[in-house]
């Protein structure tokens, strides 16, 4: 297995995912993720040219609903069920720095 994930790849990948792992899964973990991109080399391998491509799994055209106006919605429903709130709003912590 010639993975392109190490240590370090690894730990940067665990921080923007905030996936918090112990020491001692390390080593599965850059196993399993160097077979999935063993896997997806293998599959960037393959002749693609005569497949044609798809836009999706269905024939269906239109399945979104109408967008119909709607009044009395209460935006700040859901707050009071999320960690933390702010001005009606739902206040995550940033994702970039």
């Amino acid at each position: 297995m010639s993975s392109s994930i190490d240590k370090d790849a690894l730990a940067h990948l665990a921080k923007l995912s905030r996936i918090e792992y112990d020491p001692g899964e390390e080593q599965k973990l850059l196993t399993d993720l160097g077979a999935i991109l063993d896997h997806f080399k293998e599959l960037q391998a393959l002749n693609t040219s005569d497949v044609p491509p798809m836009t999706g799994g269905t024939d269906l055209r239109n399945a979104l609903r109408a967008d119909d106006a709607r009044e009395n919605t209460d935006r700040g429903a859901g707050t009071g069920s999320f960690p933390k709130s702010k001005n009606g709003f739902n206040d995550v912590p940033a994702v970039f720095e």
